[in-house]
């Protein structure tokens, strides 16, 4: 088996839970982050590390969007205004900077109640829609037939186990040509210290927020948009972001 040059990392933000809706978070967002593997070694995964010594000494703590944005501990140092000021121009620095191309699928939880009922799950579905678009970039890139993992974070057994099964029947049952041996999953501990995880926990919130309030500030979504997949014309939208409905 030949393994391809990328590597692919994923991450979520919002419920896709259809029981409930979060008025003030009411998409769910799911981000794929394709990395090219000798650029993440080299240049991702060291300037993350060099990030984190200067601001923690040491290496060992693990980025969440979350916790940066309410200052929750470790991150509590940002409580203080100075410190969060710099930390935050250099983490975008560090996502700017970042060679790595976005494929994203966001679905609206309503209006995906009204087309397609409560039955099926929206999790499955932005899946589909994000590995369709990987594998056209990997397709554009001559890595057909050359395994690429797809690295999802572990949410609890049972979950995980439906999420390989629906991640192989997509897969089986699927059209393009190719996408079968091409792609496979694999699941990592939520407390694994991966750089690609962690930088896809970045991206999955604030293009949420993007397709929400378009005309709202968003300097994450600003510096997020360099990177989505793109046609040849250069729109993003059904290439590297999927709206659905």
């Amino acid at each position: 088996m030949s393994f391809s040059e990328y590597i692919v990392y994923v991450d979520e933000a919002g419920d896709h839970s259809l029981a409930t809706i979060d008025a003030d978070f009411p998409v769910f967002v799911l981000a794929f982050c394709i990395f090219e593997k000798q650029q993440y070694i080299k240049q991702t995964t060291p300037a993350v590390q060099q990030f984190k010594f200067n601001y923690f000494g040491h290496d060992m703590t693990i980025l969440h969007e979350r916790e940066i944005r309410k200052s929750i501990a470790p991150f509590n140092i940002l409580q203080n205004s100075n410190i969060r000021q710099h930390f935050m121009a250099d983490l975008s620095q560090i996502m700017s900077e970042a060679p790595f191309t976005l494929v994203a699928s966001c679905i609206d939880k309503q209006k995906f109640i009204h087309r397609r009922g409560r039955i099926e799950n929206p999790y499955h579905v932005a899946m589909q829609f994000g590995l369709e678009r990987v594998f056209y970039f990997l397709q554009e890139r001559q890595q057909v037939n050359q395994k690429t993992h797809i690295v999802f974070e572990c949410r609890g057994k049972k979950e995980d186990n439906e999420l390989e099964l629906e991640f192989r029947r997509l897969l089986d049952q699927s059209q393009i040509k190719g996408m079968a041996e091409t792609l496979d999953i694999i699941f990592a501990d939520k407390k694994v210290n991966s750089t690609g995880l962690q930088l896809a926990d970045m991206v999955a919130r604030p293009i949420g927020r993007h397709i929400m309030e378009p005309t709202q500030p968003n300097r994450a979504f600003d510096i997020i948009e360099t990177k989505f997949r793109r046609s040849p014309q250069g729109n993003i939208r059904g290439w590297g972001l999927k709206c659905y409905p």
